[in-house]
C-alpha cells in the first residue's frame, strides 16, 4: 500500500504562529482602536446625577442616591428612581421641590469638633449631631472623614462632594496628629509595638508616630500621627498595649491644624490657602465670579500723586511735591469758622481790660503803700504794768 505523503488539511491551523508584515499589523492595530472607542463614544454627556447634587450641595453622593431611590429627585418634569443617570447643564434638576442651581465654588472650614457629638446627618439612637450644633450662616456642608463620640478636636467641613472625597483618599498621605491622654505610666518600650505596626483582632494598623510628652499623677499624655483612618484605630491600638484612652483632641489634619479654635468655633480657610495646599485647581470653580471690593472714597488731604492718577493726568516733574506740600499746608494752617471767630483772634492780640474799676485797681497797684505804723514797744527798764484808761495816749500828751 502506497504511503500518502500529502499533508493533512489541518496541518496549517495548527503550525505557529503566523508572522505578519508591516502592513498587516497596522491594520490589526486599527481594528483594536476602533473596538476600543466603541464604548468611548456610546458613553452620554455630562455627570452622575448624584454626583452632580453632591456638588451642588444637596446631599453627599451616597445620601443623593438615596434620595433618588425614594423617588425625591425629578429631572425635566421626570421622577427619577436610578443614579443610573447622566445630566448636563442643559437638564432641569430638582430636588425634594427646590430646584438645584450651578455648584458652588469649592469651600473648607476648619472646626472643633466637641466631645459627645455624633459626626453623622441623624443618629439612630437620637444623640446629638455635630450638624445640629454648626452655625446658622453656615451652608449645607459635609465632614471630611469622621471622629468618634468622646473624641474632639479639628474636624474638616467643606460643601464640595468631590473636594471631600479628595481629602478623604489615603493616596493623600496626610499626617494626622492627636494629643492622647492614656491612663497609666508608659515607657518607650511599651510604645515600640506601635512604632512598628501592630495587629488588633485581625486587622493589621499601620506604624504610628508615638511620643511621650509628659506624665502626671496617674496619667500621661502622648502625641500620636497616623496617616489611616480607621475606625477608632487609636484607642483599638492602645488597649491592645493595655492602655486605656480617657481622652483624645485632634490637633492637624495634614497642613491644616486646631490652633486656638475653642470649642464649637468655626473658622473657614482662605481660599488662596487652599490652592496652596491642594495644588492648582484644587477649587474647581474658577470661572465663578471674582468678589470685588467697593473703592473706598478720596480723603482730604488726598495727595498730589493720588490726585493726578485719579483725573488719569499725567503730573510734570515736581508738580506732585509741590501739591503734596500745599496740602500739609492747609491741613497745619489754624482754622477760622465764621466772622465772629475772627473778631475773637483780633481781640485776641489786644491788651485786655475789664473797665474803670480794672484800671483803677491796676493804677492803685502801682502807687507805694502807706507802710503800716509801728506799734511803740516798752523800753527796756521801763515801767511795766496795766494800760492806762482811756486807750492810747495822745502823741506830745
Amino acid at each position: 500500500m502506497a504511503e500518502n505523503t500529502n499533508p493533512p488539511k489541518s496541518a496549517p491551523k495548527i503550525a505557529g504562529p503566523k508572522v505578519e508584515g508591516p502592513r498587516t499589523e497596522g491594520k490589526a492595530v486599527e481594528r483594536k482602536s476602533a473596538v476600543a472607542a466603541k464604548p468611548a463614544a456610546g458613553t452620554p454627556e455630562g455627570d452622575r446625577i448624584a454626583k452632580v447634587l453632591s456638588r451642588a450641595g444637596v446631599a453627599s453622593r451616597r445620601e443623593a442616591e438615596r434620595m433618588i431611590e425614594l423617588g425625591e429627585v425629578s429631572v425635566n418634569g421626570k421622577v427619577i428612581t436610578s443614579p443610573a443617570l447622566n445630566v448636563t447643564s442643559k437638564d432641569k434638576i430638582v430636588a425634594r421641590g427646590v430646584v438645584v442651581g450651578e455648584p458652588e465654588q469649592a469651600r473648607l472650614w476648619l472646626y472643633y469638633k466637641p466631645d459627645g457629638l455624633v459626626t453623622s446627618e441623624s443618629d439612630e439612637k437620637g444623640r446629638e449631631t455635630v450638624f445640629d450644633n454648626l452655625p446658622a450662616e453656615l451652608p449645607r456642608v459635609m465632614s471630611v472623614g469622621r471622629l468618634d463620640l468622646n473624641s474632639e478636636g479639628l474636624l474638616l467641613l467643606t460643601n464640595d462632594g468631590a473636594l471631600k472625597r479628595r481629602l478623604e483618599l489615603p493616596s493623600t498621605g496626610w499626617l494626622r496628629k492627636y494629643r492622647v491622654r492614656v491612663n497609666g505610666n508608659p515607657v518607650d518600650p511599651d510604645l515600640e509595638p506601635l512604632r512598628k505596626g501592630i495587629v488588633v483582632e485581625g486587622e493589621r494598623f499601620q506604624p504610628m508616630i508615638v511620643v511621650i510628652d509628659r506624665i502626671q499623677g496617674a496619667n500621661a499624655w502622648l502625641t500620636v500621627g497616623l496617616r489611616e483612618g480607621k475606625n477608632r484605630e487609636i484607642r483599638r491600638a492602645m488597649a491592645a498595649i493595655n492602655l486605656t484612652v480617657n481622652r483624645l483632641i485632634r490637633v492637624s489634619y495634614g497642613p491644616f491644624r486646631l490652633n486656638d479654635l475653642q470649642p464649637g468655633e468655626v473658622d473657614e480657610v482662605k481660599g488662596k490657602v487652599l490652592r496652596d495646599q491642594l495644588g492648582q485647581g484644587a477649587t474647581v470653580d474658577e470661572d465663578a465670579p471674582k468678589r470685588t471690593r467697593t473703592p473706598r472714597p478720596a480723603s482730604r488731604t488726598t495727595t498730589g500723586k493720588a490726585e493726578g492718577s485719579a483725573s488719569g493726568k499725567r503730573l510734570k516733574a515736581g508738580e506732585g511735591l509741590k501739591q503734596l506740600s500745599e496740602a500739609w499746608g492747609e491741613a497745619v494752617k489754624p482754622r477760622t469758622f465764621g466772622t465772629a471767630a475772627k473778631k475773637a483772634e483780633a481781640e485776641a492780640g489786644k491788651p485786655r481790660s475789664f473797665g474803670t474799676a480794672a484800671k483803677k485797681a491796676e493804677g492803685g497797684a502801682l502807687r507805694p503803700t502807706k507802710p503800716a505804723a509801728k506799734r511803740a514797744t516798752p523800753t527796756r527798764g521801763g515801767p511795766t504794768g496795766p494800760k492806762p484808761a482811756g486807750g492810747r495816749p495822745k502823741r506830745g500828751a
